[in-house]
């Protein structure tokens, strides 16, 4: 019993030395533990259909894919999977929406009534909280707003379900199933057809936009939303610049990609052509948000443009908010980089947005999140255009949204040889803890030199 109790005292130790050293290799630890854990759960034959064990392949494209709030699928989640199975993807997609250190500290916070200095250190490291103190208020405002937005959204759907003739039990499930499924912007489905039945069904389609649009937001804003709305009222100027520039940003996205799906697919006959003005105004919406990391879609991918997937890649890229259940570089990175070349062309040595000047210190870190994340789209790309054969517009779709974590496809994914899903299960693992975790890392170096080169100007353009 002492020998236990003093291997358990020593790998606490060494997990705690490493939570200091190294938060953001831990989290990728943990994540690939967890990774590997629901791939284990779907591995069971009660967990598909047929009552026959999935091939290994599949189970972890699965279980990475839920996970890391993707909504890339091998198989059909709707016919292929058990009630069991979808139960297991289900709570895959609870767990990576929290963030796994996120979920640590809540686990800590319901046994201990106390978050611990190594929670706070490597949940703070995730959620991009600058002191540790707003841990814990932070952590209870994931549980509170997470909760509380999918059951909203499962609330608004349970009526039309219902009212779409489907039973209590089954309304109630599928109803459930999408809340949790848009807010955590996982673009998992669980009936057959998707949502394509419903293109225009504003009562269906509105609420999940809501869950999804709020979802990629993060909880850094959210927290200082309600902070200040408990404080001083709906007074936007008290909030952060975070949280100004992460709304902004969003909701100009949001609109600009509204705007250009709707001109390049209103005549299409595959996609928006048949539809009505109202439906053709709902689609487009839905497909403008869909790109910041929700996934799902109301009309055929593969029926699109060339040109709307180009639109549709640049969204996908760019993703949700910092510390969300969004993925890509995030719109904060985006809008910094803008920021900057405004700056440039001014002739302004600062870098400001609302009243506030950005650290250059911001800047290199937004770029390096961004070389990475083109790095690993075009590692991705070059090896998918290998092994499948396929046309590079296919292949780098779907590396970009397999990459942001979005989950939309042409069609491509399901068609993937075994080498590909193990590419594409690489790319999801990476998109989610890849460029989250290098910012994180970068952000805790600050290498101090006593001496300093002289500076000179290399030639730029």
């Amino acid at each position: 019993m002492a020998r236990v109790r003093d291997g358990l005292f020593a790998g606490r130790e060494l997990v705690d030395r490493l939570a200091r050293q190294s938060p953001a290799r831990l989290a990728v630890t943990v994540f690939f533990g967890v990774c590997m854990l629901f791939t284990a759960l779907l591995m069971a034959p009660w967990a598909t259909a047929s009552g026959e064990a999935p091939r290994f392949v599949d189970a972890l494209f699965t279980a990475i894919s839920a996970v890391c709030v993707t909504g890339l699928t091998v198989v059909d989640t709707a016919t292929y999977w058990s009630g069991w199975g979808q139960v297991v993807i289900l709570l895959g997609i609870k767990v990576g929406g929290f963030g796994i250190m996120t979920l640590a500290s809540i686990l800590g916070l319901a046994v201990s009534r106390r978050i611990g200095l190594t929670q706070r250190i490597l949940t703070a490291s995730e959620t991009k909280t600058e002191r540790l103190g707003e841990v814990g208020s932070l952590v209870r405002v994931v549980i509170i707003t997470s909760t509380s937005l999918e059951l909203l959204v499962a609330l608004l759907l349970f009526p039309r379900f219902v009212v779409l003739n489907e039973t209590v039990g089954e309304a109630a499930w599928h109803a459930v199933f999408y809340g949790i499924s848009a807010f955590n912007n996982a673009g998992f489905v669980p009936t057959p057809e998707g949502l394509m039945p419903y293109t225009g069904d504003w009562l269906l389609c509105l609420p999940i936009i809501l869950g999804v649009f709020v979802g990629a937001l993060g909880f850094p804003v959210i927290l200082n939303v309600l902070a200040v709305t408990r404080r001083r009222g709906l007074h936007v100027r008290f909030w952060s610049l975070h949280t100004k520039l992460t709304i902004a940003t969003s909701g100009a996205l949001v609109v600009v990609g509204w705007v250009l799906v709707a001109a390049l697919e209103w005549a299409n006959p595959r996609t928006f052509g048949p539809l009505s003005l109202g439906d053709k105004v709902l689609a487009s919406l839905f497909a403008a948000v869909m790109p910041r990391s929700g996934g799902f879609s109301t009309v055929d991918v593969a029926g699109m443009h060339e040109s709307t997937w180009l639109i549709s890649d640049a969204l996908m890229f760019v993703g949700g908010g910092s510390a969300s259940t969004g993925g890509g570089i995030k719109v904060t990175t985006l809008a910094v980089m803008l920021l900057a070349i405004l700056a440039e062309a001014r002739g302004d040595r600062d870098i400001e947005a609302f009243g506030r000047r950005i650290p250059r210190d911001t800047l290199r870190l937004s770029i390096a999140v961004v070389f990475v994340g083109a790095t690993a789209v075009l590692v991705a790309s070059l090896a998918l255009l290998e092994i499948t054969g396929e046309t590079l517009d296919v292949v780098l779709f779907e590396c970009i949204s397999a990459f942001a974590t979005v989950g939309l496809s042409t069609g491509l994914t399901a068609e993937l040889p075994d080498a590909g899903k193990y590419v594409l299960s690489a790319l999801m693992f990476v998109g989610r803890t890849g460029t989250v975790t290098f910012a994180a890392a970068l952000a805790l170096r600050d290498r101090r030199r006593i001496v300093r080169f002289p500076e000179e100007r290399p030639i730029i353009g």
